[in-house]
């Protein structure tokens, strides 16, 4: 592949200022300021039937899963704050039974922006220990702004640093950690007769991947997750992205080669002394574009430089 070179300092120094900005903006935690900005008078919270006691629930931000029964409802995760009365509502179409359980995937505010509202509506909410950590003390973004410390009533009440599995309304959910994949507090959720998986952010079905390096991330804990859930997986399971439409095996096993790929020719790009500016100008994912929906150059870029920083610091 021909690399195209960089060759003006000034047009090196504008991307890598693009890059930076980029990287800002793409971290995906959604601070309470920010929320407090959105618009979600418009937002409409859509119930999707997956089997007979399990639902995602898509809004804006991460998909929520909804298991129901006599038992009560365990939620995956709670989206952005402003929207809880009407994920709640959203629920009571498809069930009357409390909300007694709430699991957070990771921490990024689109997946746990509700947890105070749920709270006090009486869920018990269920995290990773790093992810407890991580919302009682943010670190600075990747811009420099410092973090805004979730309120007490938002942090999970029991925290996990190993496999914890829920029996109720006749399912074993199972609550697995995933080391430092999207960020260093994932969790994969198994609704096992469901024959159901839910990767949070670690695994999207639109656009390229985010390694959430400032919040504990990695390239290696990422593809390790992906291997879990490939390996999980059954030819029927439904897995159930963080952001996108449900994939069987086969679209999470795209994923993790398309990521070992790139990885690969970032790696041997470095090998042979090119910069960052000029592996992300290379465009190692065009390939790829086409069946990475919705196409997004910045969030390709991203993903580059993200791959690039990680392998970069490991030499």
């Amino acid at each position: 592949m021909r690399i195209t070179a960089i060759r003006s300092a000034r047009a090196a120094r504008a991307l890598a200022a693009v890059l930076t900005v980029m990287m800002a903006v793409s971290a995906n935690i959604p601070s309470a300021n920010a929320q407090g900005q959105q618009d979600f008078s418009q937002v409409q919270i859509k119930p999707t039937k997956i089997s007979d006691n399990f639902y995602t629930l898509e809004g804006q931000g991460g998909m929520i899963g909804a298991l129901v029964g006599a038992d009560g409802v365990l939620l995956v995760d709670t989206q952005f704050a402003p929207l809880t009365d009407k994920i709640v509502a959203a629920v009571r179409q498809i069930s009357s039974a409390p909300i007694r359980f709430v699991i957070n995937t990771h921490v990024h505010g689109d997946h746990t922006g509700g947890n105070e509202n749920l709270a006090k509506l009486g869920a018990t909410i269920f995290s990773r220990d790093e992810l407890r950590w991580r919302l009682a003390h943010p670190n600075p973004t990747a811009a420099g702004a410092p973090g805004t410390p979730a309120p007490a009533g938002a942090l999970p009440k029991i925290t996990y640093d190993g496999p914890v599995t829920f029996h109720l309304n006749g399912e074993e959910v199972q609550a697995i950690p995933i080391q430092r994949a999207h960020t260093d507090g994932d969790t994969l959720v198994r609704f096992i007769h469901n024959d159901v998986l839910m990767t949070g952010d670690y695994f999207r079905s639109v656009g390229y991947p985010n390694i959430d390096r400032n919040n504990g991330g990695s390239l290696e804990g990422m593809l390790e997750g992906l291997g879990v859930a490939i390996g999980m997986a059954g030819p029927n399971s439904k897995i159930i992205p963080g952001h996108g439409p449900t994939v069987d095996r086969t679209g999470v096993t795209f994923h993790r080669d398309m990521l070992l790929a790139v990885r690969d020719r970032v790696a041997q790009l470095i090998q042979q002394g090119r910069s960052e500016q000029e592996i992300v100008a290379a465009r190692l994912t065009a390939a790829y574009d086409a069946r990475v929906q919705p196409p997004n150059q910045q969030n390709a870029d991203r993903f580059v430089a993200q791959v690039y920083a990680e392998l970069k610091a490991a030499k």
